[in-house]
């Protein structure tokens, strides 16, 4: 697809995501084979424009990040130009395109950040967005993290999750000046997390599903980003007993064949907030205080063995789903999350007002992302609030 083809659809579908009703969500104006989803919890209120896209620039492909993709580990990485200032406003916009099919679909998040900013007073900054893939004929880690490698996003740490079949990589975003006065896909780049579900582990009653449902997207894979962007599957509908097949085996599997590219969840850096709310078990507090049910898988608060990285997320939000048979059922779909990076060991005698994100514990944690993956399982979606 030629760039500027991309970047008239994501112009309209972000008109689209205005029009919407504050109590239905469509895919119709973006894909015409799908039927309404309909938000089943707290009506959105309705979302701002992004940014249009320029069409000046392009975001120029950097073939030895592709080339590292598949390596498990890497430190620091090879270090790039800073993008031009075209690339960077299409990439905002097409980052402020994900996020608001994100709060369409899930009122919650859009409560919560409103909720902090509200009590803030002031900007939120994202620590890192999250994917979900089928790691099968190219549907995987590698679809979705195209565009972000494109933009000079450094492949960091791979992180296995034998238990689930998952194993993820997680990206560094290239150092860019941060807008004045900039919040949220405005403010410093997030981090990116992209897991896969490995899918020959999986039972052959399970592959011969997912792997049906890739093959029927054709190349697909290759506008992964596209696909967030509007909020459209690049496969068709799948029927709702397929649907079952994968929840019995899998919440993740299930979850990505109705959700497909669709931001998993957005996460809060909490340390950046600027009131008592920058700790994350304050923050806590005042979440549930205000009737929000919080993942208590693992405890509310997730934290790694080091003690420098502090994780919590929301219990998804729930749509009704009409599946290729007619059948309509009520599915996870996203959740936002919250994390607090302390400062390194090394740094601890810095004053707060000189501390900076490299002064803090960075990466991800196996047993914390673990438990976050929960969000959307059905015993937490089902567990009353405490």
């Amino acid at each position: 697809m030629r760039l500027s083809r991309m970047i008239s659809s994501v112009t309209s579908s972000s008109s689209a995501i205005n029009r919407t009703s504050s109590t239905l969500y469509s895919l119709t104006p973006f894909q015409p084979n799908v039927n309404p989803i309909t938000i089943t919890r707290r009506n959105f209120i309705s979302l701002t424009e992004s940014s249009s896209f320029p069409l000046r620039h392009s975001i120029s492909m950097n073939k030895q990040y592709v080339s590292t993709l598949s390596s498990s580990r890497s430190d620091n990485g090879p270090s790039l130009d800073p993008p031009s200032q075209g690339a960077e406003s299409f990439f905002r916009a097409v980052l402020a395109s994900m996020e608001a099919v994100y709060l369409s679909r899930n009122p919650t998040a859009k409560a919560i950040l409103e909720l902090v900013g509200s009590a803030s007073d002031q900007q939120i900054y994202y620590d890192h967005f999250a994917f979900r893939t089928f790691g099968v004929n190219g549907y995987g880690i590698d679809s979705m993290a195209k565009i972000f490698l494109d933009f000079g996003y450094t492949p960091r740490e791979e992180l296995r999750f034998p238990a689930k079949k998952l194993r993820a990589l997680w990206f560094s975003p290239p150092s860019v000046p941060i807008p004045h006065g900039g919040s949220g896909v405005n403010g410093p780049l997030p981090r990116v997390f992209i897991s896969e579900l490995l899918v020959d582990q999986m039972s052959p009653q399970t592959q011969d599903i997912i792997k049906k449902y890739t093959e029927i997207s054709g190349s697909g894979n290759k506008h992964a980003a596209l696909a967030s962007a509007l909020g459209s599957l690049t496969w068709e509908k799948p029927l709702h007993s397929e649907f079952q097949q994968l929840a019995r085996e899998s919440e993740y599997a299930a979850w990505t064949l109705v959700n497909g590219y669709a931001l998993n969840h957005a996460t809060i850096s909490t340390h950046q907030l600027k009131s008592h709310l920058r700790d994350i078990k304050s923050l806590n507090q005042f979440i549930e205080k205000n009737g929000f049910k919080l993942n208590s898988e693992g405890g509310i608060l997730k934290v790694s063995p080091d003690g420098l990285l502090q994780q919590s997320s929301t219990v998804a939000d729930s749509i009704h789903f009409q599946f290729a048979d007619g059948v309509t059922e009520s599915v996870p779909c996203s959740y936002i999350e919250f994390a607090e990076r302390l400062v390194l060991p090394q740094y601890s005698n810095l004053p707060l007002d000189e501390v900076k994100e490299h002064h803090r514990r960075d990466g991800f944690e196996v047993g914390n992302a673990d438990k976050i993956f929960e969000s959307t399982s059905k015993e937490q979606l089902t567990r009353k609030a405490a």
